[in-house]
């Protein structure tokens, strides 16, 4: 099987999903209580648990968004034009934290089970709302698209990695107290960067004739 053709569009998906699974949000205030609570172990199994639903998205909105467009020609368009009002959403954001960052707050947790942490971090993640438009804005792209079967598994199958590691990375990172003071003290010019880089996507995405 020839990826070539796809590759262009595999790679802008996964930097967008790179910076957006990077970026400090709820699942990390979750990951973060985990890991000070109940150890990295537990940790990396909730990550496992945010990893699966988000790879459950993925397939969710590639169905949904082929399904679209095979009714409704303009639809690309109007999908890309929302994907790029969210990432502009999230460029904004992420500008208002450069100019006054928000203290990392550390989730409170209970010792669970693994299958409970396994299934926490799940649900966190097909429930989540701004996790459900991050996918479209992604789907969008049209990654898979002209692609069968193989080409989707390959797309959906690099996601979870990218989630997991994320989300593992922080595990293991934010449970020692000089990793939180060092990305405390880099927070603004993360935040800063962060803006700029999912502006340039935005701007991208809305301007692409894919």
């Amino acid at each position: 099987m020839d990826m070539t053709p796809f590759l262009p569009a595999f790679i802008a998906a996964y930097a967008i999903l790179l910076v957006g699974a990077s970026s400090p949000g709820p699942a990390v205030a979750m990951l973060l209580g985990i890991s000070l609570e109940q150890g990295r172990s537990a940790a990396i199994i909730a990550s496992t648990g945010i990893a699966i639903g988000s790879a459950t998205l993925n397939v969710l909105t590639l169905i949904g968004v082929g399904l679209i467009l095979s009714q409704i020609a303009w639809a690309m368009m109007v999908l890309k034009l929302i994907g790029a009002g969210y990432l502009l959403y999230l460029a904004y954001g992420a500008a208002k934290k450069a100019i006054n960052p928000p203290a990392v707050k550390v989730a409170e947790v209970t010792p669970e089970s693994w299958p409970r942490l396994f299934l926490k971090g799940y649900l966190l993640q097909v429930t989540n709302p701004k996790a459900i438009v991050f996918w479209l804005a992604i789907a969008a792209i049209g990654a898979t698209a002209g692609g069968g079967l193989p080409v989707i598994a390959l797309f959906v199958a690099g996601g979870f990695v990218i989630s997991f590691t994320c989300h593992a990375a922080w595990s293991f990172f934010l449970s020692a107290g000089h990793f939180r003071r060092l990305y405390a003290r880099a927070r603004r010019g993360i935040e800063a960067t962060l803006g700029l880089f999912f502006t340039f996507a935005a701007f991208k995405l809305a301007t692409s004739r894919t």
